[in-house]
């Protein structure tokens, strides 16, 4: 059996997918390459088979045909847009994408009897807390449209498994950070948002670097958020994946580390782990920006036998290594149309 890895081409999606093919698990992966990276599959090691499918997971035709070809067991849903600002200003684009075509890839599963799925969701759905760390009972109460994609997708989830058509874990990922510690994939996304590559790229003198906010009522005045090592973050997925395997119920659950870094934290460390300076300028605080978001991670611990193993200065310490690796990131080679690659070229044994 194989497992669908939709999103497959992006940061955390292709992670995943080289950790499967190391463990000798055949994949196949959907992926529009919008913003993945194809060239990444050329160089991951392993014994299983990678089957990449160019297209939309709305395409529910190429959705079931790949299901068939590969014969999958269990899907692992990464697809679909994430910026948080994107989605205030094209908010259509976020439900087309992240919840009409995941309605449809849903369709296509269960037509083809697939009943295990790992969606990739989000600490955006708790909103702004009053409290953390932050616990799944916690409630759900986004304030944008991009949280409110992942809540609604989850709900939608929880009402298939109540009629029976699907098992579900829903990964609550709080900031995902770093690279694998191979140096094989770490962050190239266009824009850049993330925290971590853009204090590297201002160390290096490639990006100006804002800190927004520095009255937050936190130890230094800047945002405090759970900075979650990719490594550490594949083995969520896989540990989750056995818990389907293995006849789990359906759940929600944080991803988390329950330790908080703030943005000063990370540029120190940053310069602690580099030996370069890190010039930056504080602006105001950008409006729904919570102070403090860290996980409470028991309930994946007691349920799915996970822990984080990364420190902050592990994750920059790999970002960093995998910055000098790619200093210009993995290049524009984006592919176009659909349908299944050459399994000969594009299958790494």
């Amino acid at each position: 059996m194989a497992i669908l890895v939709t999103g497959g081409a992006g940061y955390i999606g292709s992670a995943l997918v080289a950790a499967m093919k190391r463990r000798g698990e055949d994949v196949a992966v959907i992926d529009d390459l919008t913003a993945g990276h194809e060239e990444v599959f050329a160089r991951l090691g392993g014994s299983g088979k990678v089957t990449l499918y160019k297209g939309s997971v709305g395409n529910t035709s190429l959705v079931s045909g790949a299901v068939k070809n590969c014969e999958i067991d269990a899907c692992i849903h990464f697809a679909g847009r994430s910026l948080v600002g994107e989605s205030v200003t094209d908010p259509y684009s976020y439900y087309q994408n992240n919840v009409a075509q995941g309605i449809a890839l849903a369709g296509a599963l269960i037509a083809s009897g697939i009943d295990k799925f790992i969606f990739s969701s989000s600490a955006a759905v708790y909103g702004t807390p009053k409290f953390w760390p932050i616990t799944e009972t916690d409630p759900l109460q986004p304030c944008n449209p991009y949280g409110r994609t992942k809540l609604f997708m989850e709900h939608f989830l929880n009402d298939l498994s109540e009629a029976g058509r699907f098992r579900y874990v829903a990964l609550r990922y709080f900031n995902a950070a770093g690279a694998t510690s191979d140096s094989i994939i770490g962050e190239d996304h266009d824009p850049e948002t993330h925290l971590i590559p853009n204090v590297i790229g201002a160390a290096n003198g490639k990006k100006d670097l804002w800190v927004y906010g520095d009255d937050y009522p936190t130890s230094d005045g800047t945002a405090v958020r759970d900075y979650v090592h990719m490594d550490d973050l594949v083995d969520a997925h896989i540990k989750a994946i056995e818990y389907l395997r293995e006849g789990g119920e359906s759940e929600a659950v944080n991803i988390g580390t329950g330790t908080g870094n703030s943005v000063m934290e990370v540029i120190n460390t940053v310069k602690k782990v580099t030996g370069l300076d890190v010039p930056f300028r504080i602006a105001n605080r950008r409006p729904g920006d919570p102070p403090v978001l860290v996980a409470d991670y028991a309930k994946a611990e007691s349920l799915l036998g996970w822990r984080p193993t990364k420190t902050i200065e592990d994750i920059v310490s790999s970002a960093w290594k995998w910055y000098q690796a790619f200093p210009n990131g993995y290049g524009q080679n984006k592919g176009a149309g659909e349908g299944p690659l050459d399994n000969q070229t594009k299958t790494n044994q």
